[in-house]
């Protein structure tokens, strides 16, 4: 099977070769050698007379014996030797008995001078639209090497006498036997004199010979039949480098045994054969593979339902006003709705931070060109025992032992505390009941389920396509796998307290996005209630209005107080804080985020 395999590489090779040959020459496509490796099947000629003896055998055509592009042809590899051996045949004489088990022996004598010629056998046809055709030399003896394909003759000139079998030669033919074996040429010399002469195990009932390229139909200079009708003599005179003598003849049903050797033909119009049973199996295959991902899902990755069936309660009040659930953080809301520990989710924490009194946010002043820049200000006795373990992470971060730290210089440095910070927050979801496992972990082994099994689909198509008709089959892995991973990212499922938390996390949302803002609160309350849900509209992705609403509160435009957690530069006022909000959250993400570049010196 390797050797075959090797064979098929080499021989593909050079059919490629062939083919930059008779693209760069057009004319040269009027020889059917180069016109079979073009086009992979012989030219259409007429098949040879036959002489009939006691009933008319049907011989193959001759496409059905055209060589493949893959083979070592004897035409082409005996012609591109010719350009470098010298030397002739000039009697080449064989004895060819086909055995009652099919196998035919071989007695060849063979009379050369001037070089060490060599032989191509032909050890492989087009049989069909699916197989090729093998015919194996087995048993070599005489003063000559068999390597591969090919028979090299010992010293440069004088008679050698070899002998070996060839297997695959006979082919059934309804109520006949056809044998057919390529049996002088190949060489890489010249051949003045070939001679052959067929005997087989039962009367003849037809004979053919043909002479020149492999696909030649044009009939031998000899053939003729004893007077028993058993030995049939072929020859032919001045054979070309490349040329064959091939020989044909007829028996009855019983005759002989065996038959063909067979080796399918990878090629892609038969590996992905489409129809009634591929389409049906790959509609199969894929109802149940994807049908089961559905059912995965249904069952494992679905969010649980709230008890009572119903949506949860949307919110809850505090002084007339949707608040967000009692004791939830901005980082936390960020994780439970769309189930991962995002980068806004630590910008919201940040601001969330300042708010809560546990730093200040300055914004440095700059001018008109300059990138704009914010200080981050450590606040003295603010509790840190009450940061919850990713809020501590977060804080320790930014700071590191000092009191006050600049955005730009966390940009590239802080790339590694992130994910710190990250982890936390996964573990936070499941301490909070809201998940029994880590999202995260949840995705990366349903996706890399999915890969694995898109992997398995990859190597089973190659596999059924290079060795049978149902490569289609092998997409439907493929297909199922890339759903598999695709569909891993929503397999993270929350618990019904979690599903509770998005219920009222939603309502809260709808509320910043579009709600009003009550005339009941009063003044005094209004900048610390305003501010505190500022963190949960960065999550929101409503920065932008709820930011003009805390500038509303004081100041309408005019120059006002700065607010107790973020101090803008001189002659800055809150009017001005929507754009600097917007343009902090922007700037922090990307400078928590960014990794360090080396330079190369």
């Amino acid at each position: 099977m390797a050797a075959s395999s090797l064979h098929r590489v080499a021989a593909s090779l050079a059919a490629a070769v062939t083919l930059v040959l008779a693209l760069g020459a057009s004319p040269v496509l009027a020889s059917p050698v180069l016109a079979t490796a073009r086009t992979g099947t012989a030219p259409t000629a007429p098949v040879a007379s036959t002489v009939p003896v006691s009933s008319t055998l049907p011989v193959s055509s001759v496409a059905s014996i055209a060589p493949v592009a893959s083979t070592g042809a004897a035409a082409s590899t005996g012609a591109a030797q010719a350009g470098t051996q010298t030397g002739t045949v000039t009697s080449d004489r064989l004895q060819l008995q086909l055995r009652p088990d099919g196998v035919l022996h071989v007695k060849e004598e063979i009379v050369f001078e001037g070089g060490t010629p060599s032989r191509t056998l032909v050890d492989r046809t087009r049989y069909d639209d699916g197989n090729d055709r093998l015919y194996r030399i087995a048993n070599l003896t005489g003063d000559a090497t068999l390597t591969g394909d090919t028979i090299t003759l010992k010293g440069t000139s004088g008679t050698v006498t070899l002998e070996y079998d060839v297997i695959g030669a006979v082919t059934p033919l309804g109520r006949a036997r056809e044998l057919r074996w390529y049996a002088v040429g190949g060489w890489s010399v010249p051949v003045e004199q070939a001679k052959a002469t067929v005997s087989g195990p039962a009367q003849l009932q037809s004979i053919a010979c043909f002479a020149g390229p492999l696909t030649s139909a044009i009939p031998c200079a000899e053939a003729s039949m004893d007077s028993t009708g058993v030995v049939a003599d072929f020859g032919h005179q001045g054979l070309a480098p490349g040329e064959v003598l091939t020989v044909i003849t007829g028996y009855p049903a019983g005759a002989a045994q065996g038959g063909p050797v067979l080796e399918r033909r990878f090629e892609l119009s038969n590996a992905f054969t489409l129809n009634t049973l591929t389409g049906a199996a790959l509609a199969g295959l894929l109802v149940l593979l994807l049908g089961g991902i559905g059912l995965l899902y249904w069952t494992r990755g679905r969010d649980a339902r709230v008890a009572g069936g119903g949506t949860g309660p949307l919110s809850t009040a505090r002084n007339g006003h949707f608040a967000p659930p009692d004791g939830v953080r901005p980082g936390q809301i960020g994780t439970l709705m769309d189930e991962q520990a995002d980068v806004i989710d630590v910008t919201a924490t940040i601001v969330d931070l300042a708010v809560r009194g546990y730093l200040r946010i300055d914004e440095q002043p700059r001018q008109t060109y300059e990138t704009p820049d914010w200080q981050l200000v450590r606040l003295p006795d603010a509790p840190l025992s009450s940061l919850m373990p990713y809020e501590r992470k977060l804080y320790d971060a930014i700071f590191d032992g000092r009191d006050a730290v600049l955005l730009s210089q966390l940009k590239g440095s802080f790339a590694a505390n992130l994910g710190k910070v990250r982890d936390a927050l996964y573990r936070d979801v499941v301490t909070q009941g809201w998940f029994t496992r880590r999202p995260d972990t949840v995705r990366s082994r349903w996706t890399t389920g999915g890969v694995v099994l898109t992997l398995s689909g990859i190597i089973a198509t190659v596999v059924l396509a290079w060795f049978t008709t149902y490569g289609l089959l092998g997409l439907a892995l493929i297909i199922s796998g890339a759903a598999l991973a695709v569909g891993g990212q929503y397999m993270p499922a929350k618990t019904v307290r979690g599903s509770t938390a998005l219920a009222h996390t939603l309502g809260f949302r709808e509320y910043l996005a579009d709600g009003e803002i009550g005339a009941d609160v009063p003044a005094a309350q209004r900048v610390e209630l305003f501010s505190r849900y500022l963190p949960y509209a960065v999550i929101f992705d409503s920065v932008d209005r709820w930011a003009r609403v805390v500038s509303s509160v004081t100041g309408e435009g005019q120059q006002a107080d700065n607010l107790y957690w973020y101090h803008g530069p001189a002659e800055w006022d809150l009017s001005r804080f929507a754009d600097s909000m917007r343009t902090f959250t922007m700037t922090t993400s990307g400078a928590i985020s960014a990794t360090r570049r080396f330079r190369s010196l």
